[in-house]
């Protein structure tokens, strides 16, 4: 597999990647749903970091509005 280099400009403006239980408090949801979103599907675009399960937070974003619902 070969990567492809990233212009400097976007590598330096990325921010850490999202954690579990930062995820679980953004979205208002318990730590275990986030959990399942990851085994099952239904959540955000997951990252495995080692054994550590990280997101972006443009996919979790992107996820959300994607669930926006029209009353």
């Amino acid at each position: 597999m070969t990567r492809t280099a990233r212009p400097q400009s976007v590598t330096a403006t990325r921010r850490p990647l999202a954690k579990p239980q930062e995820i679980a408090e953004f979205c208002g949801v318990p730590i275990g749903t986030v959990y399942q979103w990851s085994s099952r599907g239904g959540g955000p675009k997951f990252v495995k970091v080692g054994r550590h399960l990280r997101a972006r937070w443009d996919d979790v974003e992107a996820w959300l509005d994607a669930q926006t619902i029209a009353v």
